[in-house]
């Protein structure tokens, strides 16, 4: 094109943007000193410096065109901002153009966090097909469950047949094994329709081993200053990082702007390593607004430090996220299910003050020291809103990590199961399910993902070695990652929503969530409407104070039964002229319960089944029995 052609306004920094009949190319280089476009059977075509190590420039030909880039003598590469490789990572890169898509959700606005019921999913496993168009099947359902936010693990282009999508290389390219591009968005607009929120599990921390070839545009994409779990860090603060920075921040706008996603997961944030003046996290954040438009985003971290300033607003110092996921609650819960704290359970036991304090306050360590570590763990913390705090007694990686990799209702009593179920989906803070926890799914999630047989040797004998810090494992041979056995394994069976025990599993998970919605006393998510108490060595009991004495009871037994003449705690003492009412018992039979016996008796005693959660409300007018 002529020299003195004026560059398009482009409405994203990196990448193929359309413009009529043909395509602008941007792309960040500054390793290289001459970059061209190869288009499949269409010759080469060269780009122009731009500043600051970008290249620009135009090539004949719109959606479904494919290109690569040659640099210098090398490559050619696929684009780093590629919007799709249907070959794979090592394949060319597509041109896609958005505005094709024929959106229908205009009207929707977001879902609040107040209001988030966060449902993890995988693609590949949700349904047998493990498609986006086969999962859009199955969106009428979570909703009707009462999920409000779909949390999908990371869909970015990675190598090989199946995997948990971590080791992402293409991170604007939704992966080929699920559908095209416009298969995702089809699942967005499904789900908006049936009032779902969906954001995005994005790996901003690392990038994968196979097909990562951001080293061939720039030397200063990784820096040695920090040192990762994964190798050397992303260089966000080290020099050079200009271009690092504008990519994944421009990569967070993009999934908000042009997938219609309503937030972003960020996998373990620790990892992402910048001593700026204003961490990365920020900007990404600010990229996630600024591409809502208006609509309410989420922006949740997953962050094992429990570095409370994450969530903070950025007046008070802190970088304006909304929640963080809260392992503790996990550990304690598990712990007390299963009686067992090796490895990282260890300063976890499980016990009804620690279930206690995690309801109340979310973080269980805000500094104090954590032996496993040996080292302090966490900040303070009794600031933040209840909402701010992910709750969840499974996910993706904590499955994967139990011995077999069994769900949570395999490795404890039903009853315990059902009354830590309680305890999630009725306490304040934000509850996340991992799919198929709600109808008690047999499916295992198993680590899986597919890798050239050395790479997978490799993967194989690091995930053994992460896996023996559980001695309980010594002597178990591991499923091997890369054979298509474990995945398909870990595929759910929706047929299962209708039989047996599993039916009964999805009914009280309806109800619970049904409760959390309605309830107006519950729905209040404020730390000083609830307080509670330890009555047993594995009881407990939560109480919300609501207007004029219309208060809520929770009383959770993961002990035997308990029969209790007198108790000397006032909190479960009714309000002045009312009495206690049973409005839930995990010991419904149609939960697959026993029956529930009333836990006072007229004399004021108390009765709490073992093994139980007990949901009561304050209601009515005394019975006359006091003075």
């Amino acid at each position: 094109m002529p020299a003195a052609e004026a560059p398009p306004t482009r409405r994203l920094p990196i990448g193929a943007e359309i413009f009529g009949e043909r395509t602008h190319l941007r792309v960040w280089a500054p390793a290289r000193k001459r970059v061209e476009a190869v288009i499949e059977g269409g010759g080469a075509h060269a780009l122009e410096p731009d500043g600051e190590g970008y290249f620009a420039g135009w090539i004949p030909g719109g959606a479904g065109t494919l290109y690569r880039f040659r640099l210098d003598e090398d490559g050619p590469f696929p684009d780093p901002a590629s919007r799709f490789q249907p070959q794979g990572p090592h394949g060319p890169s597509e041109v896609v153009d958005p505005a094709r898509f024929g959106w229908s959700d205009s009207a929707w606005s977001g879902v609040a966090l107040d209001d988030a019921v966060i449902y993890e999913m995988h693609i590949g496993t949700f349904t047998r097909e493990g498609s986006w168009a086969a999962a859009i099947g199955k969106l009428p359902y979570l909703a009707e469950l009462g999920v409000t936010v779909l949390e999908v693990m990371p869909v970015a282009e990675f190598a090989g047949r199946f995997g948990w999508g971590y080791d992402g290389v293409d991170l604007f390219a939704p992966t080929r094994l699920y559908g095209n591009p416009d298969d995702m968005r089809r699942f967005v607009d499904a789900a908006h329709g049936l009032g779902l929120a969906v954001i995005l599990d994005v790996v901003y921390n690392h990038i994968g081993p196979s097909g990562n070839y951001l080293p061939q545009f720039s030397k200063t994409w990784f820096t040695d200053k920090h040192h990762t779990d994964w190798g050397d860090a992303l260089n966000f603060d080290d020099e050079g990082n200009g271009g690092v920075r504008e990519y994944f921040t421009t990569n967070a706008h993009y999934w908000i702007e042009e997938y219609h996603l309503d937030g972003l997961r960020l996998d373990a944030t620790p990892e992402i390593r910048d001593d700026s003046e204003e961490h990365v996290l920020v900007g990404i954040g600010r990229a996630v607004r600024e591409a809502g438009a208006g609509r309410t985003t989420l922006v949740i971290a997953e962050n094992e430090r429990q570095e409370a300033r994450i969530v903070r607003p950025r007046e008070r110092g802190g970088y304006g996220l909304d929640a963080i996921w809260n392992d503790d609650f996990h550990h304690s819960a598990l712990v007390a299910a299963t009686g067992h704290n090796e490895a990282y359970y260890r300063d976890h036991v499980g016990s009804p003050q620690e279930l206690l304090s995690a309801a109340k306050w979310g973080f269980l360590f805000q500094g104090q020291y954590y032996a496993w570590q040996r080292a302090r763990r966490g900040h303070a913390a009794l600031d933040l809103p209840p909402s701010a705090i992910v709750n969840f007694l499974q996910n993706h990686d904590q499955i994967a990590n139990t011995p077999l990799s069994l769900r949570g209702h395999e490795l404890t009593s039903p009853g315990r199961w059902r009354a830590l179920t309680a305890m999630l989906l009725l306490m304040p803070g934000t509850p996340l399910l991992f799919q198929g926890q709600e109808f008690l799914a047999s499916a295992p999630f198993l680590y899986f993902a597919d890798h050239e047989p050395e790479l997978a040797a490799l993967v194989e004998k690091g995930r053994g070695e992460f896996m023996r810090q559980f001695p309980s494992l010594a002597e178990v041979d591991l499923p091997a990652p890369h054979d298509r056995a474990t995945f398909e394994r870990c595929r759910l069976d929706h047929g299962e929503r209708e039989r047996g025990a599993h039916a009964k599993g999805l009914r009280m998970h309806r109800d619970l969530l049904r409760i959390r919605r309605e309830d107006k006393v519950l729905r209040i998510r404020e730390r000083r409407q609830l307080d509670g108490a330890v009555i047993g060595a594995e009881a407990l009991l939560l109480r919300w104070f609501g207007e004029r004495g219309d208060d809520r009871l929770l009383l959770v037994n993961l002990g035997r039964d308990y029969d209790l003449p007198t108790v000397a705690e006032p909190l479960l003492a009714p309000p002045e002229d009312r009495d206690w009412s049973l409005v839930w018992s995990s010991e419904n039979p149609a939960y697959g319960g026993r029956g529930t016996v009333r836990p006072q008796s007229e004399d004021g005693s108390w009765h709490i089944a073992g093994h139980s959660a007990l949901l009561l409300r304050a209601d009515g007018t005394a019975s006359g029995r006091r003075s």
